[in-house]
């Protein structure tokens, strides 16, 4: 079943490829020695001999545990385990019960075929286990989440008979329907819940299929159920992944016809959009991996425009309802969404072109994966206090989170996506892109100059997020100037956005660290262009900061009064350095009152850089 198939622990691999990592759910088994697990065994058969449960078994169950990976759960040992649930002879400990749960879960996923008879007669026992009076006395987090994971599980084994998964099911939609609350608390349960959730979908039988899926796509609103978060919406892509690739092997056309038609096709107001769009993706990544065997190509056409037409209608609702995102204070929820939208398409494979994907993808770009503006506030409103350890945290969280590791694929989609949508979404999310880089560059002087010698890590870091900005800025401009500069756009088109994109380039040049080609072929493409037009010469030269700008500095009004002393902004004159490299190449154009005007007062402020000019013009071009 696609990637899926490396682990049999089907919640291992959800951890796994969502990046889920929390101290309390990581699953630190160490392998016992045989001798300590022929020993743990041979006491708990002790244990039901003389009808005696004591602190040494709770032991033994412990040890065999934490040999998972090792251990092998033969049907003799599943029997013994069954017994010792079953005897009315026995008072076991509370916390005995996940032990039970685990072991059995370890037999049920290792075996190649469980007994029949042996999963039928598990029926009682469970009954018994999960009963209202039994159950509510030993309730405990892990003992639901080991539960659904347990049941779940048995409801997936080929050799249970039908009745038994009917039961097995309506166990495990009783459990989470009345328990559901404990993962608002412990979300390190959420991969065993949904693994366990994955498990039941893919049974057999078709009783409580929806019912199933309700609870999935709705638990995150529901109230006291968990938060949603990126890594939890990832667990749900690669869940449903996993699930049609099992529906489509096992030709399960029913259960996928009744999948589209209630949660692709249907808008049902329970249903959390984040959810929505990861189960969609799941869906797509499924079909473009070439792993859901056994459909025909009409069903797949069907599956795969029904998942594409449900992400669009959530994007463009989400655009429609925060107008486009042209700032970056989206409260959570929409937050949330934009990174999930953007994660998706990243993750789920070749999309269709459509105009809310491609827009959504730019925000999430600019106020998400790069929200340099929105930390560059923070961190500026916060001098006046004494919270550097909270700056600190915040930025590194940001550069080890989910979405930001994902920037590249995301960046890839969307620079993708530019060629085939409308000009109205380019133009829109040309401008956006541009506007930005402007004012990153006016936003990370400020920063630059104040926490320069005072907390360098803090502005490290901020720089290596502006520094992927900037690659995702090249990668783009490259795209639009494949684009826009051939004979299907008018020259003034043309001229405006080679200058527009130049511009730009200054903006971000001080985060030029490394030599890159995409960056010098869409330099030479724009340079020639701009060499064809007395106005763009002109016109670009002119965005020069003027003498006066570049000597008096960014505007400190709101903070403490310091000196600006213009030759140690180092931003500043990486992007005079940028124009100084370009104009020689469109110098003969200029007319000598703007020379005169713009270019000699600030070659004279910088006569340090004109030496070396027409060396770094000469490595420039070539």
């Amino acid at each position: 079943m696609a990637k899926a198939a490396p682990t049999l622990f089907l919640e291992d691999w959800l951890r796994s490829v969502s990046g889920f990592s929390n101290s309390f759910s990581s699953r630190n088994y160490s392998a016992s020695s045989a001798r300590a697990i022929i020993q743990a065994w041979a006491e708990l058969r002790d244990c039901l001999q003389h009808k005696s449960f004591q602190s040494h078994h709770l032991q033994s169950l412990k040890t065999l545990v934490n040999s998972q990976t090792s251990l092998h759960v033969a049907e003799p040992q599943a029997k013994l385990l069954l017994s010792i649930l079953s005897s009315p002879d026995l008072s076991l400990p509370h916390e005995s019960y996940t032990l039970f749960l685990r072991l059995l879960y370890i037999w049920v996923r290792k075996s190649a075929r469980p007994s029949s008879v042996l999963i039928d007669s598990a029926v009682k026992a469970f009954s018994n286990v999960f009963s209202i009076t039994q159950y509510n006395s030993k309730k405990s987090p892990h003992l639901f989440s080991e539960g659904v994971l347990l049941l779940g599980s048995l409801s997936f084994a080929p050799s249970a008979s039908e009745s038994s998964k009917i039961v097995f099911l309506g166990l495990l939609c009783r459990l989470l329907a009345e328990d559901y609350q404990v993962l608002g608390s412990f979300s390190e349960l959420i991969p065993d819940v949904l693994a366990g959730i994955g498990y039941a979908l893919c049974s057999s039988v078709k009783v409580h299929f929806v019912t199933i899926f309700d609870f999935m796509l709705s638990i995150w609103g529901m109230e006291s159920g968990p938060q949603g978060s990126v890594s939890h919406g990832l667990m749900i892509l690669h869940l449903m992944e996993w699930v049609m690739s099992g529906l489509g092997s096992f030709r399960s056309l029913e259960k996928i016809n009744t999948f589209s038609q209630e949660v692709l096709e249907t808008t049902k107001a329970n249903y959390v959009p984040f959810a929505v769009v990861m189960a969609a993706a799941g869906v797509l990544r499924a079909l473009n991996r070439s792993v859901v065997s056994g459909l025909g190509l009409n069903t797949i056409s069907r599956l795969r425009r029904s998942a594409e037409d449900r992400i669009e209608s959530v994007a463009r609702e989400l655009i429609s309802r925060t107008r486009g995102f042209t700032s970056s204070d989206n409260d959570r929820t929409d937050s949330l969404l934009l990174q999930c939208v953007s994660v998706a398409l990243a993750r789920s494979g070749v999309v269709s072109a459509r105009s809310p994907l491609f827009i959504c993808l730019a925000s999430t770009l600019l106020t998400e994966i790069f929200p340099s503006r929105r930390l560059y506030m923070k961190v500026l409103k916060s001098m006046h206090g004494s919270s550097a350890v909270l700056r600190i945290n915040e930025v590194k969280e940001h550069l080890e989170s989910l979405t930001f590791k994902e920037a590249g694929a995301i960046t890839g989609v969307f620079c993708n996506l530019y060629v085939s949508v409308d000009e109205q979404s380019k133009h829109i999310v040309e401008n956006l892109v541009w506007d930005h880089c402007q004012h990153i560059y006016m936003e990370h002087r400020q920063v630059a100059l104040v926490l320069r010698g005072k907390e360098d890590e803090v502005l490290g870091d901020l720089e290596k997020i502006a520094e992927s900005a900037f690659l995702m800025v090249v990668l783009f401009a490259l795209a639009v100037t494949k684009h826009k500069l051939n004979s299907k756009f008018n020259q003034e088109s043309q001229m405006d956005t080679s200058v527009r994109i130049l511009i730009s380039f200054s903006c971000l040049e001080y985060f030029r660290r490394i030599r890159l080609p995409e960056y010098m072929d869409t330099i030479r493409g724009i340079v020639v262009s701009v060499q064809e037009s007395d106005s763009a010469c002109v016109s670009f030269v002119r965005s020069i900061p003027t003498y006066v700008d570049l000597t008096n500095g960014p505007d400190f009004s709101f903070l403490r009064k310091m000196e600006y002393l213009w030759y140690n902004d180092e931003v500043q004159t990486a992007r005079i350095l940028f124009y100084l490299r370009v104009i020689p190449t469109c110098i003969a154009r200029l007319p000598s009152p703007v020379f005169g005007k713009v270019v000699a007062p600030t070659m004279f402020l910088y006569p340090i850089l004109n030496n070396l000019i027409f060396w770094e013009l000469f490595l420039f071009l070539i």
